[in-house]
C-alpha cells in the first residue's frame, strides 16, 4: 500500500508540474473502463477518446493590459458500433455515474440510427500499434509564464512596433497565448496512444498613418517551443514596416497580369488542393479535382511531400484521429496527384484505403524542382516583371466544387521586378485548376503556416478588378 501511495504523489506532483489535473495513467484507465462498459451493453465495437487542455491569453493595447484570459476544459468521448449503426456522445464529467450514462446515450443513438454500410472502425492492420503509437515527436513544451510576465512580452512587441516610425499612430494591441493539451485514446481492435502537445505564440497589430490614409498590418510567431519563437521587438518592428510600407495606397485599373502570392498566403493554396482532394469532397462529388488521382494537376516542376514524423512540427502525429498509422509520402510528384487525404470512412466510400487523415494533413511541403538557393523574394519580384505581389486576402471567395476563385486582396503593384507602389481595394479573380497549372515559380523564401510549408508563389496570369 505504501509503495502505491508513493506512486500517487509522484504522478500528482508530475501533474502539477506540467499544468495539468490528470495523468496519463489516469486517462488510460478512464479509457480502459469506457471501452468495458460499451462491451457490457453489447456493443460491437467501440472507440473513445479523452482529453485535457489549459491555458493563458494574454492581450495589451497602448501599453495597457486589457485582458487576461484562462482556459481549462476537458472532454471525453465514446462511439459505439451496433454492426454498422454508430453512434456518439461524450461529457466533461469524468465521475463512474457519467461514463456510464455516457456510453449508454451513445448505445442508444446507435440503436436507433439508421445502418451505414461504410461505419466501422478503422481496419486491425491500418492501426498504429506497440512502439509506433508511441512515436515521441518532441511536441510537448510546457511555458511556465505568468499573466505579468506574457503582458511584459506583448508590450515589448508593441512599443518595439510603435517605435520604428512616427506614423505608427496608434495599435489594435498585442497577444501572448500559451497553451498545452494531452488525451489518450483507445479502441476494441487494440489500438491504445495518445500524447501531449503545446503551442504558443505573440502577436503585434500596429496602425500607420492618419485620417483618410491609415493602414494596419500585423505579424506573429508561434511555435511548440516558446524558446523557439521569435523575440517581441523583432516581430514588433517587421509588423510596423508592414504597416507603414501599405501607407498611400492607390487603386489600380482592371487588367490580367502575373500575381506573386506572398509566401504567408501561398500556403493557402496549398491549403485549397487539400481540401478539393480531401475524401468527403470526393465522395460527395463536391470538388473540381474529381478523379484527379494519376492525374497531372500542377506543371511537373511541382512537388508537394507529406512527413508526419518531423520534430515539433506543427502537423506531426505518430497517428491520425482514429489512431491510423501516419506516413511518409509523395502526395504530388512532377505534378501528378499521388494520392489523396482519406479517413477510414471515406476511403470506404470511395472504395479506396485510408490513408491516415481523419483529422486532415499533417507537415506538407511544396516545392519547385526549379527553385534556386538565391530565388528569395527579390528574385521572385523580378521573375514576376510587372504585375501584381499579394500579401493581404479578404473574404471567403473560393467555391471548391467549380474551383473558381475570387478574393479581396491588397498588395503592392511591380514594376521592371521592382515594387513602385501600394496597392488597396482591388479582387483578384480566376480557377484554381488553371492557377495551379500555372504555377511558373516557389521561391525559395519557405515560410511554415500551420502544417503547411512553401515559399511565395508566382502564377503566370490572373485577372484583377481595380477601378
Amino acid at each position: 500500500m505504501a509503495v502505491k501511495q508513493t506512486k500517487t504523489a509522484a504522478s500528482k506532483a508530475k501533474n502539477a508540474h506540467n499544468g495539468f489535473a490528470y495523468s496519463r495513467e489516469q486517462f488510460q484507465s478512464l479509457i480502459e473502463d469506457t471501452l468495458a462498459l460499451a462491451r457490457k451493453l453489447g456493443a460491437s465495437d467501440a472507440g473513445a477518446e479523452v482529453s485535457e487542455g489549459v491555458g493563458l491569453s494574454v492581450s495589451v493595447r497602448k501599453g495597457k493590459l486589457e485582458s487576461v484570459e484562462r482556459n481549462q476544459d476537458k472532454s471525453i468521448g465514446v462511439t459505439v458500433y451496433l454492426g454498422q449503426r454508430r453512434g456518439n456522445a461524450s461529457t466533461s464529467d469524468f465521475s463512474a455515474a457519467s461514463l456510464e450514462q455516457t456510453v449508454r446515450a451513445a448505445y442508444d443513438i446507435a440503436r436507433f440510427t439508421a445502418e451505414d454500410p461504410m461505419a466501422g472502425l478503422p481496419d486491425a492492420e491500418d492501426l498504429a500499434m506497440g512502439r509506433a503509437a508511441t512515436r515521441d515527436l518532441d511536441l510537448f513544451h510546457p511555458w511556465k509564464i505568468t499573466a505579468d510576465k506574457a503582458a511584459e512580452l506583448a508590450c515589448r512587441a508593441e512599443d518595439a512596433a510603435r517605435a520604428v516610425d512616427k506614423r505608427i499612430t496608434n495599435s489594435e494591441g498585442a497577444s501572448v497565448s500559451a497553451q498545452q493539451s494531452h488525451f489518450f485514446a483507445g479502441n476494441t481492435r487494440g489500438f491504445r496512444g495518445g500524447y501531449a502537445s503545446s503551442r504558443h505564440s505573440l502577436s503585434v497589430s500596429p496602425i500607420a498613418g492618419r485620417g483618410n490614409d491609415m493602414q494596419r498590418d500585423f505579424w506573429y510567431t508561434s511555435e511548440r517551443d516558446a524558446r523557439d519563437m521569435a523575440r517581441p521587438e523583432r516581430v514588433g518592428r517587421y509588423a510596423a514596416e508592414r504597416a507603414l510600407a501599405r501607407l498611400k495606397s492607390r487603386k489600380i485599373a482592371t487588367c490580367e497580369v502575373p500575381v506573386l502570392f506572398e509566401n504567408t498566403l501561398a500556403a493557402g493554396l496549398l491549403g485549397a488542393y487539400v481540401q478539393a482532394t480531401s475524401g468527403g469532397a470526393l465522395y460527395r462529388k463536391a470538388t473540381f479535382l474529381l478523379d484527379s488521382l494519376g492525374q497531372p494537376v500542377f506543371p511537373k516542376h511541382i512537388d508537394i511531400i507529406e512527413d508526419p514524423h518531423i520534430l515539433k512540427g506543427k502537423g506531426s502525429a505518430p497517428f491520425d484521429d482514429e489512431g491510423v498509422l501516419t506516413r511518409k509520402r509523395m502526395v504530388v510528384k512532377n505534378g501528378v496527384t499521388q494520392g489523396y487525404f482519406l479517413s477510414s470512412y471515406s476511403a470506404r466510400k470511395l472504395g479506396m484505403k485510408t490513408t491516415g487523415h481523419a483529422g486532415g494533413s499533417q507537415n506538407l511541403l511544396m516545392r519547385s524542382r526549379l527553385t534556386r538557393p538565391q530565388d528569395d523574394l527579390p528574385a521572385m519580384l523580378r521573375k514576376l516583371g510587372t504585375g501584381l505581389f499579394v500579401t493581404e486576402l479578404m473574404g471567403q471567395g473560393v467555391n471548391y466544387v467549380t474551383g473558381d476563385y475570387s478574393r479581396g486582396a491588397a498588395g503592392y503593384w511591380v514594376e521592371n521586378g521592382v515594387i513602385a507602389y501600394p496597392v488597396h481595394e482591388i479582387t483578384i479573380a480566376g480557377h484554381l485548376g488553371e492557377m495551379f497549372k500555372q504555377i511558373v515559380a516557389v521561391g525559395a523564401d519557405a515560410y511554415t503556416y500551420g502544417s503547411k510549408t512553401v515559399g511565395s508563389i508566382l502564377i503566370e496570369k490572373m485577372k484583377i478588378a481595380g477601378h
